[in-house]
């Protein structure tokens, strides 16, 4: 056995492994989303996917599991960010959109994504929850464990700092 890599129990929790089923390619798209990687999201996930096996008669009994597996990813993430002490540059996810050029469209998903890679982690984390996940604040809050003002703040200076970004670039074009 190589070190460092655990065998799971025997005794998985009932309903884990159907839930997982179901829910882990939500659960990779988010973790891209929140971390910028393809190898960072499947690292936060299965280290979020690993604790809560481990807890998962309680995490189960949670109203949303759902947010609270989304809240340990976002967790995870920033625990290995602190521990690494870097940023990573991803590359954008390129998806086709029929009718439209697209080196267009590829181009402008490229740099609305870069300019999400130089936010903070907090607040790229609370615009991912408001805009892709197409959260409440509310649920923002209880998933990054802050207060509701606090991800109101994270997102409204995300969206700042990403309309001077915007801004600058434009002039930066003429």
């Amino acid at each position: 056995m190589d070190v460092g890599v655990t065998e799971p129990s025997a005794a998985v929790e009932p309903g884990f492994d159907a839930w997982v089923e179901a829910r882990a390619a939500a659960l990779l798209r988010f973790g891209y989303l929140v971390t910028g990687s393809q190898q960072a999201a499947e690292d936060a996930v299965q280290t979020a996917l690993v604790s809560a096996c481990e807890k998962w008669a309680r995490v189960s009994r949670h109203d949303d599991p759902d947010a609270y597996v989304r809240r340990m990813i976002v967790n995870a993430h920033i625990s290995a960010w602190r521990r690494s002490g870097r940023r990573e540059s991803p590359v954008a996810e390129v998806r086709d959109t029929a009718g439209t050029d697209p080196a267009q469209t590829v181009a402008q998903q490229d740099a609305v994504w870069r300019m999400c890679t130089r936010l903070p982690t907090q607040q790229r984390a609370a615009v991912v929850l408001r805009f892709y996940e197409d959260l409440e604040y509310g649920e923002i809050a209880a998933i990054l464990d802050v207060t509701e003002p606090t991800v109101r703040s994270h997102v409204h200076r995300a969206l700042a700092a990403l309309r001077r970004e915007l801004e600058a670039s434009r002039e930066g074009e003429s």
